[in-house]
């Protein structure tokens, strides 16, 4: 007679879950990854500051000061400058210097020059009314425009708020130049070329000036505010 001995099954059997519930787990997973990835997003946007398109708010708040600064500094210094026979503006020196550091778009560039000649209709800091708005608002948009210009020398140095801003500020000044000689000369039929001829050296002496003043604080801003 022989023996049969019954060995034990080992195998345990894995319990498998519902097909329909894999297919929505699996459905499910990416989208809540989506909805957390948008929250994050959105989280460090708010944080940020930063409207989609826009500037953020530092970016908004260093324009602002810059301005203000531009205008105190025109008002005080600007004055006392003025009686040794030299003109610096330094609403232009700000606003230049503001567009360097920011890098907005050609648009942005637009608003800010526009604000900066709102600025100057301080009674004030304006013997002209109005005229500056569309100086400084052709101003920003030259200097918006040359700051996507490289001028690195020698791979170290960055020559582009210096000439940035000379040309930005020479722009400005004669665009101021002759709308102030059309108004107040032209239109009493006296010489354009004339009139214009006494801006010259104001407006290259300016230039030079917002030039060396601009370069020697865009690299220690850029450093101090990280840009």
């Amino acid at each position: 007679m022989t023996e049969r001995t019954l060995t034990p099954d080992t195998e345990t059997a894995t319990p498998q879950a519902p097909a329909g519930a894999l297919r929505t787990s699996d459905s499910t997973a990416p989208a809540g990854r989506a909805r957390t990835a948008a929250g994050t997003s959105a989280a460090g946007e708010k944080a940020t500051g930063t409207a989609r398109g826009g500037l953020s708010i530092q970016d908004l708040i260093l324009v602002a000061v810059l301005l203000a600064a531009g205008a105190v500094l025109k008002l005080t210094v600007g004055s006392l400058l003025a009686s040794f026979g030299m003109k610096p503006n330094f609403v232009i020196a700000a606003y230049c210097l503001a567009i360097i550091l920011i890098r907005p778009t050609l648009a942005q560039s637009a608003v800010i020059g526009l604000i900066a000649g709102l600025v100057c209709q301080i009674p004030m800091l304006n013997a002209t009314p109005l005229l500056n708005i569309p100086s400084e608002l052709l101003g920003a948009v030259a200097c918006g425009l040359l700051i996507r210009v490289p001028m690195k020398i020698g791979g170290k140095f960055d020559a582009n708020p210096l000439v940035n801003t000379f040309i930005s500020t020479c722009v400005s000044g004669f665009t101021f130049a002759a709308l102030s000689v059309y108004i107040n000369v032209v239109s009493v039929g006296g010489s354009f070329a004339v009139a214009m001829a006494a801006y010259v050296a104001i407006v290259l002496g300016t230039a030079t000036f917002n030039a060396i003043f601009v370069q020697i604080l865009a690299t220690p801003l850029a450093k101090v505010l990280k840009r």
